[in-house]
C-alpha cells in the first residue's frame, strides 16, 4: 500500500473523522449545509483560514506557498453531496443517520482525501511555490450542478491545472487508474411532450394515440445510435421516465417521457440533440401528432490531459509500484469535472475499492469502501499535485 508519511497524525486522524461525520449525516445535492460548516471547521483547527463560499453550500481554500520558484496555480476538486438511497449495511459503526440518505458514490472519501491535501500543504506552505486551491465543490449528483458555477464563476481562471479523482469499484483496492483523452460521458436531459387526440378506445380512428407514437419513438430513436454514430463514441440514448393514460378504454392524448443523451465526442454532443428532436418530430407527424421538445444542457465529457496521466503513471509506479497502475477503460457515466476540464488541463484519476466486503458497485444501497483507502490516495493527491507545482512551463 502507497504510503509515504505526507501526513501528520493529526491530519490523519482529522481526515478519517471527517469521513465518518459525512458518512453519518449525508446531506442531498444543495443542500449540503452541515457539511460545509463542518469543512470550514475542520479548516480552521488546523489554523487554515479565509475559506470562501460558493453555489450556496459549497466550499474552497487557497493555500499559498512562500518559498521561491515557479508560480504555478494547480486545483484540487473533492465533491461533497450524497444520494436518495437507504443504507444496507449494518458492519459500519459509521454507517447513515439519516433514513433514506448515504454517501453511496464515495464523495465522503472524496472530500476527506481533499481536505487532507489543503492541511499538508498549508503546513508545508513555506516549502514550495505557487498556489493550491482546494474546491469542496456541492452538488455533483443534481442540478443545479456546483461544476457548472466553478467554470461560469471563474474560480479556475489563471490556473494551470486541475485534479479530480474517484473511487472505483472495478479496481482492487490500493490501486489506481487513468487514462488519456476522454474518461466520461457528455450528458443531456431531455423531455418530450407528446401530443395526441383523446377518443373513445372502441373508435381509435376518431383520436391519435399518444401512446402508438411514444412506442414508436422509442424504437427509431435508438437507431440515431446503431445507425448513426460511431461505435467507438459509445453514444447513448436513454428513456427514463414516461407517463401517459388514464383508462383501459381511452385513447391516451399525451405523453410525457424524459430521458439522457451521452456521448464522448463534444463534436456530436450537439447533433445527437438535434437528432432526437427530429426522430421525435418526425415520428409525430407521421401518427398525425405533434410534440414539444426541451433539453437540457449537462456535464461535458471529462477529457484527461495526456501529460498529466503520464506524470501520474510514473507517480504511481514509484510509489506503489508499476502492478499498482491501471489503464482504465473509458466510462459510460458523467461528472461534472468536466467543467474543470474544459476550463484548464486536467486529470480525472481512479482509486480502486474492491475487495471482500466491498464488491457492489456505486449508487447502490450496500457501497462500501475502507477507510484503509483515504490516507494512501491523499498522501498521492499531495505528491501530485507537488510534482504539477514545480513543473515549468
Amino acid at each position: 500500500m502507497l504510503t509515504n508519511d505526507l501526513l501528520s497524525r493529526e491530519e490523519r486522524e482529522a481526515v478519517i473523522e471527517m469521513r465518518h461525520a459525512m458518512h453519518r449525516e449525508p446531506e442531498l445535492s444543495n443542500h449540503e449545509t452541515k457539511t460545509q460548516k463542518r469543512i470550514i471547521d475542520a479548516l480552521s483547527q488546523f489554523g487554515l483560514e479565509g475559506a470562501r463560499t460558493f453555489h450556496r453550500t459549497g466550499v474552497y481554500v487557497d493555500i499559498e506557498g512562500h518559498a521561491p520558484g515557479p508560480k504555478r496555480s494547480i486545483a484540487l476538486r473533492g465533491d461533497i453531496d450524497a444520494l436518495p438511497i437507504q443504507e444496507d449495511r449494518d458492519d459500519l459503526p459509521y454507517c447513515s443517520q439519516v433514513p433514506g440518505l448515504m454517501h453511496a458514490c464515495g464523495h465522503d472519501m472524496h472530500a476527506s482525501i481533499a481536505l487532507g491535501t489543503a492541511l499538508a500543504f498549508h503546513r508545508m506552505r513555506n516549502n514550495f511555490s505557487g498556489r493550491v486551491r482546494v474546491i469542496f465543490q456541492p452538488a455533483e449528483e443534481a442540478e443545479p450542478l456546483g461544476g457548472r458555477t466553478v467554470a461560469e464563476q471563474g474560480l479556475l481562471v489563471g490556473f494551470d491545472a486541475a485534479v479530480g479523482f474517484h473511487v472505483d469499484t472495478d479496481i482492487p483496492a490500493g490501486s489506481f487508474g487513468a487514462r488519456a483523452g476522454a474518461v466520461t460521458k457528455s450528458s443531456e436531459q431531455f423531455e418530450l411532450n407528446i401530443i395526441g387526440t383523446m377518443a373513445h378506445g372502441a373508435e381509435s380512428h376518431a383520436g391519435v394515440d399518444a401512446i402508438t407514437i411514444a412506442g414508436a419513438f422509442i424504437n427509431e430513436v435508438q437507431k440515431v445510435v446503431s445507425r448513426e454514430m460511431p461505435v467507438d463514441d459509445g453514444a447513448i440514448i436513454t428513456i427514463g421516465t414516461i407517463h401517459g393514460g388514464e383508462a383501459t378504454n381511452i385513447i391516451c392524448p399525451s405523453v410525457v417521457m424524459t430521458g439522457t443523451i451521452r456521448t464522448s465526442s463534444p463534436e456530436r454532443r450537439s447533433l445527437l440533440v438535434q437528432r432526437v428532436r427530429q426522430v421525435a418530430e418526425g415520428v409525430a407527424t407521421m401518427h398525425r401528432g405533434r410534440v414539444e421538445f426541451s433539453s437540457q444542457s449537462g456535464e461535458p465529457a471529462v477529457v484527461n490531459d495526456a501529460e498529466m496521466v503520464e506524470c501520474f503513471r510514473q507517480i504511481v509506479v514509484r510509489s506503489a509500484g508499476e502492478d499498482k497502475y491501471v489503464q482504465v477503460k473509458p466510462s459510460s457515466g458523467s461528472d461534472d469535472f468536466g467543467f474543470y476540464s474544459g476550463c484548464v488541463p486536467s486529470i480525472y484519476f481512479l482509486f480502486g475499492s474492491r475487495e471482500p466486503g466491498n464488491e457492489t458497485g456505486v449508487h447502490t444501497p450496500t457501497f462500501g469502501a475502507s477507510d484503509k483507502l483515504i490516507v494512501p490516495t491523499t498522501e498521492l493527491a499531495i505528491q501530485y499535485c507537488w510534482e504539477l507545482l514545480r513543473r515549468r512551463p
